[in-house]
């Protein structure tokens, strides 16, 4: 077997792992990307059905990093400023987004409820809470706190509340004062609340648009599959046979996939620390339609446990250039086990529920696609730190660098995937 050799190596083709390699370039290094898929981009991808353009989950940039915004601007000069306008659908009714500050759609007992709870809070700054649970009990009371986030937390975090830690909640939950409370309770012409005043979004190629200048001039082997990394001779095989020889490696494979592709295998403590390592996987149920009858919202969450879909978006609403003319699309998030529904319960879970509602509507339809991803988000449980400390401090010291969400496994938007990468 013929072994290539290279100063560099990358797995995945990501965000984090074109960032990897255009810092590389900067310093006259040179790399070699190595990525399973047919092409490069990730979660950061797309794919096309008749026309239609559908993001893998989805995507705007917000970042206010210089670095970031150059790359974008440079690979996507032409862009769409949008406004964020999120909503929510709760018991059949659109609240606006955030929900705790925008109750005026519930019926005056929940509204009552509601606020007697935010109104029982003392202290709450002074309150520690053990887990996730406790924090939104803390923050918005109890009864908020059962019929929202913490419903929504099974949807979309696949697990209870209370199996949660948070340190990842940082601004990503606002925490309206009383006031505000009772204000969003009173009128829906309230102030926007949203951590991010403007999404920004390419007007021809989808997200993954944004990196272009990232992948442009890099030696990316496209459709191999890692199968050994050798850590003491530095070698690299793949499914097809293939050798690749490196002096430094890179990674943005997911962490417990990694450690089962080390050889000598890694001691136990890394090995069971790996196995314990969670994430959300699911799927995405991309619809076109050939009228422009879907909600005007560029994204929305699903409160309700009748609609197993947690968040809805609409890429035509992102782009026109995502859909033909006069045609709109949306993709709904299921996240759950592979196998957990058919498809055929995936469409009844999900958008019959909107057809029932008359949100969208049946003869509207054109196609409906589904699609499973392993590997959609982190999960924070009690035990993250613990583990994947292990397991980066083992990777390190035989000198693989992880990089991107899943080989730092973390909760990072893809503006910071990025700089992971580019902060190699």
């Amino acid at each position: 077997m013929s072994i290539q050799e290279t100063q560099n190596i990358i797995l995945g083709a990501g965000v984090a792992g074109l960032g990897a390699a255009y810092a590389l370039n900067k310093r006259n290094e040179k790399s070699l990307i190595i990525e399973k898929d047919k092409t490069h981009g990730g979660l950061c991808g797309n794919f096309s059905i008749n026309g239609f353009r559908f993001d893998r989950f989805v995507h705007f940039s917000f970042t206010a990093n210089e670095q970031v915004n150059q790359i974008f601007e440079k690979s996507s000069p032409d862009i769409y400023r949008h406004i964020p306008n999120p909503f929510n659908i709760y018991k059949n009714k659109w609240i606006k987004h955030p929900a705790q500050n925008n109750l005026y759609p519930l019926s005056e007992e929940e509204k009552t409820l509601i606020i007697n709870d935010f109104k029982k809070r003392k202290n709450i700054s002074d309150k520690v809470p053990d887990n996730y649970e406790d924090w939104l009990r803390i923050q918005y009371g109890n009864y908020f706190a059962e019929h929202f986030p913490m419903v929504y937390t099974r949807k979309y975090w696949m697990c209870e509340a209370k199996d949660l830690e948070t340190k990842w909640i940082g601004n990503r939950l606002y925490q309206p004062s009383i006031e505000e409370v009772i204000e969003g309770c009173k009128t829906s012409e309230t102030p926007i609340t949203y951590y991010s005043k403007e999404m920004r979004y390419p007007k021809y190629g989808g997200y993954k648009q944004y990196l272009k200048i990232l992948a442009e001039n890099q030696d990316i082997i496209y459709g191999e599959n890692v199968t050994c990394v050798d850590a003491i001779n530095k070698t690299i095989k793949t499914s097809k046979g293939k050798a690749f020889k490196y002096h430094h490696l890179y990674s943005s494979i997911p962490l417990p996939n990694l450690i089962g592709m080390l050889s000598p295998t890694p001691p136990d403590e890394v090995v069971t620390a790996s196995k314990k390592l969670k994430c959300t996987c699911g799927y995405q149920i991309s619809v076109g339609f050939k009228t422009n009858r879907i909600p005007p919202y560029l994204w929305w969450y699903i409160y309700d446990e009748d609609n197993i879909a947690a968040r809805v978006y609409s890429p035509s609403l992102k782009s026109p250039d995502n859909a033909p003319t006069g045609c709109t699309s949306l993709q709904l998030e299921v996240y759950c086990n592979h196998g957990r529904y058919s498809d055929s319960e995936l469409i009844q879970k999900t958008i019959q529920p909107l057809i029932n509602q008359k949100i969208v509507f049946e003869e509207d339809i054109l196609f409906i696609d589904i699609r499973f991803e392993d590997f959609a988000n982190v999960i924070f449980d009690h035990e993250i730190y613990t583990n994947r400390h292990i397991i980066r401090d083992y990777l390190n010291s035989i000198g693989i660098t992880t990089i991107g969400r899943f080989g730092e496994w973390d909760y990072l938007w893809s503006d910071q995937s990025l700089l992971s990468g580019l902060n190699i």
